[in-house]
């Protein structure tokens, strides 16, 4: 039988101050991202002008979205995180 890889998902997000995200993860981390460094282009320099289409995300599919179109990879968030807690199994 083969081992399945797990996919990482987002499954909340916050947001914290400026333009960092409090982010929980399906295998039971948590993390602190700041994004500022990486909110630049056409379609993220938006929420980098305007700090309250930043606090707009929301979780869309596995990962998160902003109004405007920008989205980011789960994968990236949660090696890019910095990782705040990890709840143990039940």
């Amino acid at each position: 039988m083969r081992n399945k890889v797990k996919m990482i998902r987002v499954t909340d997000v916050e947001p914290v101050d400026g333009f960092v995200l409090r982010l929980r993860f399906n295998d039971r981390t948590e993390r602190v991202v700041d994004l500022e460094e990486e909110l630049w282009g056409p379609v993220f320099a938006p929420l980098k002008e305007d700090p309250e289409l930043f606090r707009a995300v929301r979780i869309e599919g596995e990962s998160i979205a902003w109004p405007n179109g920008a989205d980011l990879a789960p994968e990236f968030l949660h090696s890019a995180g910095r990782q705040v807690y990890r709840s143990r199994p039940v």
